[in-house]
């Protein structure tokens, strides 16, 4: 059976599950009511059509996420899915289910369409695969696309809310209670968030439930507020005849920041608008020239259908995936993606369980305790990784693997793919525009039957001579019933000569040995280049956390028996990054004060930080805290004013980068996919018309 006619059972039978499941769903709810009928329980009656229709869907979407917890691979999909969302949509548990399965359908709905459709408009293997690839690494982009949109909504509803905290703080002069009214006055995502933050701070062990809220918060704003609103409740607010209430410019630096962001996030999306659609459209048009070419321009058979061709297909396709992901990485908004947890349940570690795999590991990995093993720890470490460096060199080893895998087959494919080609390859046509006539294309056909059986008969080799197979070609066209005279005979003889070379010269070459273990070796190395590259990104965040710890300081400055160790604890129990080393300074410092904030400043090389712990070495040494912080209001306006310029200049960075990203997938189609071959074409015509006048 063919792959078309496999999609279109495949569309149909999906059609038939849905309705089915719908009409499943329907049943289950009018046996439902008519069960709370019969216990005299008077069943909420739906308003009219929609308002059935949504209940009906609710019920689908709970036993469809049932169903899926039942199937492993679907389980494991919906799971990621969930623990995307999770954090964003602080829900009870079963709108949060609702809420994954919607994803989920839409994800797959999305995925299924489009690889059916692209299929369906050309069904071949190569290009289906060329698909498969394509949707799912765009359904996880996808996926990631909707949590950034979470992500700004729940933004923009944060300006409200902490507008609305302020407004009822100044009516009661009370964090909980403002808290407890902002949460009342609205109904958006972030009153859930509000509630937890209420919840923690009115408990019994207020710390520990902040604790516990800090690891799952969604945003460094939430972590931010929470953390000011309990140092306000511990110590109390202080109000300034000229700045005015503590608490209430802690909210105001959040609300800056929390501007300063959306602004960015939207100028940015403004910049990329519409580049990743450019970037994926290529994709699209690569069948549609190449059918116009392959149609107007005979000879653009051997090109497209040849290694060669071949090869700038792959490739282009790479230019195009990796050109829309690029985009994508230029439009994220990743925060730290450190979580509390293990590596216990990674893959790698399953797969470390192994014995073999301990084995190969033992072969790559360096010995702990050495300068290799301690220079990966620490690149670990700084990009708050949770794998262990074992770990880490199981992913290493197999994506090594996995690339040597994939390219040594794409390669021996390519050599199968243009053996194939050169049997089944018809004459070189004199046609230079337009198409075959049916005479010619019939006369092609011929002698492309011809040079197969030739090539395939036995005894054909490269040291055949022309007699040779002069002879076998008269034999072949007897029994095809062919009419050949000398002339032509030698002409076909010479042709299947060609043939017979370049079929022989289809080996793997030395260079294409060598590209076999080059390429697998960059991808061993790829994970440590990673986590380089996203350890100079931490940078961002790192200062994102410094300011946060400014914030914090100003607050606990104001009061008089604020103690440098107190300090610490407050910074250790916000802090992120700088988490391990302020936990270190603190195990230390009773041993001695100076000489554990000399070792905190040592062990972290940004230079906000540094200066921070310098502030904290002359308040334990000489002066009081709140002197020692004097010029804190100036250092932090100074900081916001260098990271609002900073933003500019990422900008316009990324929006350069973007448009060269964007367009460089349309250049490489009109480029490798047109202008080469026509080139080629050109000069292959060329040695035609030169063959002709030599036999004139």
């Amino acid at each position: 059976m063919e792959l078309k006619s496999v999609l279109l059972w495949v569309a149909f039978i999906s059609f038939l599950l849905f309705g089915g499941i719908y009409l499943i769903a329907f049943e289950i709810r009018r046996r439902e009511e008519k069960k709370a009928g019969e216990l005299g329980v008077k069943a909420a009656a739906p308003s009219g059509f929609l308002s059935g229709l949504k209940t009906v869907v609710a019920t689908l979407l709970l036993r469809s996420y049932a169903i899926s917890m039942k199937i492993p691979p679907l389980r494991l999909y919906v799971l990621k899915v969930r623990g995307r969302i999770s954090l964003l949509q602080t829900s009870d548990e079963f709108e949060l289910r609702r809420q994954v399965m919607k994803l989920v359908y839409l994800l797959l709905g999305i995925s299924g369409t489009g690889i059916i459709a692209l299929t369906l408009m050309h069904p071949n293997m190569l290009f289906f695969l060329t698909v498969i690839i394509t949707v799912a690494v765009i359904h996880g982009l996808m996926l990631e696309a909707y949590v950034a949109r979470l992500e700004k909504k729940l933004l923009l509803q944060m300006l409200r809310w902490f507008t609305a905290v302020r407004h009822a703080y100044h009516a009661h002069e009370m964090v909980a209670d403002a808290i407890d009214e902002a949460n009342d006055s609205l109904s958006e995502e972030i009153v859930r968030h509000g509630e937890r933050i209420y919840e923690a701070l009115t408990s019994a062990e207020p710390d520990k439930e902040l604790d516990r809220y800090y690891e799952t918060a969604p945003t460094r704003f939430l972590k931010g507020f929470a953390s000011i609103s309990r140092l306000i409740m511990e110590y109390g607010d202080r109000k300034d005849a000229q700045q005015g209430s503590l608490y209430l410019r802690g909210i105001s630096s959040l609300t800056g920041e929390i501007q300063l962001e959306l602004m960015r996030r939207s100028k940015l999306d403004y910049l990329l608008k519409g580049l990743s659609l450019i970037a994926l459209a290529p994709i699209f048009f690569t069948k549609p020239i190449e059918l116009w070419a392959r149609r107007n321009f005979p000879l653009m058979d051997q090109f497209y259908l040849s290694k060669l061709g071949i090869s700038i297909h792959i490739g282009l396709f790479i230019i195009i995936l990796l050109s829309y992901i690029l985009l994508q990485k230029l439009k994220s908004e990743e925060a730290t993606a450190y979580r509390a947890g293990s590596d216990v349940s990674s893959w790698e570690a399953k797969a470390y369980r192994w014995k073999i795999a301990r084995m190969i590991v033992s072969w790559f990995c360096p010995l702990p305790g050495s300068v290799r093993y301690d220079r990966i720890a620490d690149l670990l470490k700084d990009t708050n990784q949770t794998l262990r460096v074992e770990l880490l060199q199981v992913r290493r080893t197999a994506i090594f693997v996995g690339c040597l895998l994939v390219i040594g087959c794409s390669i021996s494919w390519t050599h199968w793919k243009s053996r194939e080609w050169i049997i089944a390859e018809p004459p070189t046509s004199y046609v230079f525009l337009g198409s075959l006539s049916k005479e010619e294309a019939k006369d092609a056909r011929e002698m492309a039957e011809l040079d197969r059986q030739v090539l395939r008969s036995p005894g054909m080799s490269v040291a055949a001579n022309d007699e040779a197979i002069a002879q076998i070609v008269t034999s072949a066209a007897k029994e095809l019933g062919l009419k050949l005279d000398e002339g032509k005979t030698t002409a076909i003889a010479q042709r299947i000569m060609d043939k017979l070379a370049r079929y022989q010269a289809e080996y793997w070459k030395w260079w294409e040995v060598m590209l076999t273990f080059i390429l697998p070796l960059l991808g061993y190395y790829s994970p440590i280049w990673t986590l380089r590259f996203q350890r100079r990104l931490r940078l961002t965040d790192m200062r994102h956390e410094v300011y946060q710890f400014q914030t914090m300081i100003m607050i606990l400055r104001q009061f008089e028996r604020i103690s440098v160790e107190a300090i610490l604890e407050w910074l250790y129990s916000y802090a992120l990054i700088f988490r391990a080393p302020i936990e270190k300074c603190l195990a230390h410092y009773s041993a001695g004060a100076q000489e554990a904030l000399l070792g905190l400043k040592d062990e972290t090389a940004l230079e906000e930080f540094q200066r921070l712990i310098e502030h904290l070495i002359q308040a334990e040494e000489k002066i009081p805290v709140r002197k020692a912080f004097d010029d804190l209001q100036s250092e932090m306006g100074f900081q916001f004013e260098r990271r609002r310029l900073e933003y500019e200049k990422d900008l316009d960075r990324k929006a350069e980068m973007g448009r060269m990203i964007g367009f460089a997938p349309m250049y490489s189609l009109i480029f490798a996919y047109l202008v080469v071959p026509l080139i080629w074409m050109s000069f292959k015509q060329m040695d035609v018309y030169f063959q002709q006048i030599q036999n004139l």
